[in-house]
């Protein structure tokens, strides 16, 4: 993975695990999803931006994860957010969940922009010029 553009912490909380203590593997979804949310709030694209001010929204298109270990309750977990390829109407992003820099979780994941009947829509120029420019750096600036 590439230099990640965002990194998001996250405490897990007892609503985040099973009886034994240990992250349900669905929650890693969850965390992720934060990750990329607060990339996108980075650069000022919140979801609600996005759906205000353009009418669009993400979907999650695609999700591959790879669990690698557990991560328990009260863990202190860093989700690392990286943009690997930006399209006409699609981002891949690769996400990784970390405690220190031991790696719990890789995640591949493609978003695809869709408006509010579903269908697929271009990036709006301002959305497209600040994720080119994440890509390219690959950083946010508080990060």
């Amino acid at each position: 993975m590439r230099k990640p553009a965002h990194r998001t912490p996250i405490r897990v909380y007892y609503e985040d695990t099973d009886s034994g203590g240990i992250v349900y593997y669905a929650n890693y979804l969850k965390f992720a999803e934060r990750g990329r949310t607060e990339l996108l709030r980075s650069i000022g694209f919140d979801h609600r931006t996005m759906a205000d001010e353009y009418g669009l929204g993400f979907v999650v298109r695609r999700c591959c994860a790879d669990y690698r270990k557990p991560a328990r309750l009260d863990d202190l977990l860093t989700v690392e957010t990286s943009l690997v390829k930006l399209a006409g109407a699609s981002a891949e992003m690769a996400q990784r969940v970390l405690i220190n820099d031991t790696i719990l979780c890789e995640l591949a994941v493609t978003l695809g922009l869709v408006d509010g009947t579903g269908r697929p829509r271009r990036f709006p120029d301002p959305v497209r010029a600040s994720l080119t420019e994440v890509m390219e750096s690959g950083s946010t600036e508080d990060n």
